[in-house]
């Protein structure tokens, strides 16, 4: 089992991709229902943590019902790294990942996230620091490189496991590449043939059936795969991707019933853990996900981002429940 120091894994674990103004406890919530095994924060600035912004340390909010869990950080400086891993392990979470795979301008850009493949040496040392800075185990999310030209994943696979990390992440795109084209994976596989790494390799990019999944696996030999994009407004792919890989057998689309339900349970999660008027508005940006390919879905999508109040969203998510809307397509 692709075990992360004392974090228990199943045999191929599915992860969740921490993803920016997405991967929010209360989504979160609706995956770890599903079957996600291990998931993650959204990534959390050190600059941010350092200056005590209510942003910031809102989104260190962890809870037990989500563990394993860890807690993302990303920076461009190396003390503040370190500092800030400490803080983050006040927090509570099962393990703190650093986020090296970032390709936004604002973040690559700046020296921080997928800009640090650009300077190998200084992204060691900052792996190093946040490994000193806390008891907990530390992972890293990556890319392949910064373009085609310098695709040196292989590197820092194995100089960040001599520096302390116990489980890498790489997505199969460059920081160029953002998230056009397809993923390519043979060097993330390459990272796993090789008899240095004793470490969890997990693959990240495109995995959005359950026969993909499978395929991966097998194909590329990796420890386990996360999924980012394909579990928006669809928190059931972990469990389809589960069963196909259990059974050889496709489960039945969820049901309108089970949409509902899992939609609400998102907005109530959100209300919970944002208040009402930020969990309302918030909340908006995930309908069209959750009644995609729904006779009607634009009606419903239109009034529940029109709703102001939880009422409102509730009554609505039940006239969706009773009007007996078939799948007409994805």
């Amino acid at each position: 089992m692709p075990n992360i120091r004392d974090i228990q894994l199943p045999d191929f674990p599915l992860l969740l991709a921490p993803m920016e103004d997405v991967s929010d406890p209360p989504f979160r919530a609706v995956c770890k229902a599903n079957g996600a095994d291990l998931m993650y924060t959204e990534f959390i600035s050190s600059e941010g943590l350092i200056r005590a912004a209510a942003k910031s340390r809102q989104k260190l909010d962890v809870f037990d019902y989500e563990r394993p869990i860890g807690i993302q950080l990303f920076g461009s400086d190396v003390e503040t790294m370190g500092e800030c891993a400490a803080i983050s392990t006040e927090a509570g979470p099962d393990l703190i990942d650093i986020n090296y795979g970032c390709p936004v301008k604002q973040v690559a850009l700046r020296g921080a996230g997928a800009g640090l493949l650009r300077d190998i040496p200084k992204m060691v040392a900052m792996t190093a620091a946040v490994v000193k800075n806390t008891p907990l185990p530390v992972t890293v999310k990556t890319r392949l490189g910064w373009d085609d030209d310098t695709k040196n994943v292989e590197e820092v696979a194995e100089r960040l496991q001599d520096v302390g990390i116990e489980a890498l992440t790489v997505h199969g795109r460059t920081r160029v590449q953002l998230y056009k084209g397809e993923a390519d994976w043979r060097l993330i596989a390459k990272i796993k043939e090789n008899p240095r790494i004793r470490i969890p390799i997990f693959g990240n990019g495109d995995i959005d059936s359950p026969e993909k999944a499978l395929d991966y696996k097998n194909r590329y030999g990796v420890d386990g795969v996360m999924i980012g994009r394909a579990a928006i407004g669809y928190p059931w792919i972990f469990r389809e991707v589960k069963h196909f890989l259990a059974t050889g057998q496709h489960l039945a689309p969820p049901t309108l019933d089970e949409r509902v339900a899992m939609c609400r349970m998102h907005f109530e999660k959100s209300l919970e853990w944002k208040g009402p008027k930020a969990g309302i508005f918030e909340m908006r940006r995930h309908y069209a996900h959750y009644f995609r390919g729904l006779e009607g879905a634009k009606q419903w999508r239109s009034r529940l981002v029109d709703a102001e109040d939880g009422e409102q969203v509730r009554a609505i998510l039940e006239e969706v429940a009773a009007s007996n809307a078939v799948l007409v397509g994805a």
